[in-house]
């Protein structure tokens, strides 16, 4: 698709804010974006309908929209349900990103349900699976899915503790070599080297997020770094 095109080798930023973060609004996010895209970004991650509606009001790159929301019955928690799909696609952003790993989703729904809403009432919109491991990449190629990204790797049970730089990439290259649609680098790229590195290594383009967006994380490591 053709938001896939625009963001081939390049860097996305991910403004997200949840409602106990100190940046927790539309309105920083929107600004947030706007420094991003100054700072060479070509393309934003932004959480809920209302952050992405602000932020292209504030931007003109692609969006990857996504709803954070917790269910008791279900640890997926990124565009888990219907709801959450209705509201991004009134949204309107390029792409819409969601949780797409063998976890059971609230309410026994079903992965290729969504895929499939999208596909018939939102056909211009793109879909990119958010994934912790190989077998979930191939799934989410099957399922229609236009990219996987490495999102959840190190927050699932199959996966906890890992990320992909863990011994010489095995997992992104697992990943990698198992399906055809572009695979996405996101998740734990914390230094301009890494993501160089994972474009090298055949990234279709690469997210970062709290390296970048979240100035408590930022601010907590150079602390943690002097009170060694």
């Amino acid at each position: 698709m053709e938001v896939l095109k625009q963001l081939e080798n390049k860097l996305v930023v991910s403004c997200q804010a949840l409602e106990h973060e100190p940046l927790h609004s539309s309105f920083i996010m929107g600004r947030m974006a706007v420094a991003a895209v100054e700072g060479g970004a070509a393309g934003i991650r932004s959480n809920s309908g209302v952050d992405i509606k602000e932020i292209k009001r504030q931007v003109d790159v692609p969006v990857i929209g996504l709803v954070k929301q917790n269910y008791p019955d279900s640890d997926v928690f990124i565009t888990a349900t219907l709801t959450e799909i209705n509201e991004l696609i009134e949204a309107g952003p390029d792409m819409i990103a969601l949780d797409a790993t063998l976890r059971p989703r609230p309410s026994g729904v079903q992965t290729k349900e969504l895929v499939d809403y999208v596909k018939m009432n939102a056909p211009h919109i793109a879909l990119m699976a958010d994934i912790s491991t190989s077998e979930e990449a191939a799934e989410a190629e099957k399922a229609g899915f236009d990219c996987v990204s490495t999102t959840l790797v190190g927050y699932t049970r199959e996966t906890e503790g890992q990320n992909i730089f863990d011994h010489d990439f095995r997992i992104w290259k697992e990943i990698h070599k198992t399906v055809d649609i572009p695979v996405v680098a996101e998740g734990k790229i914390d230094t301009p080297e890494k993501a160089a590195k994972v474009l090298e290594l055949g990234a279709s383009f690469v997210v970062v997020g709290s390296a970048i967006t979240r100035p408590q994380l930022i601010t907590k490591a150079f602390y943690q770094a002097l009170n060694k």
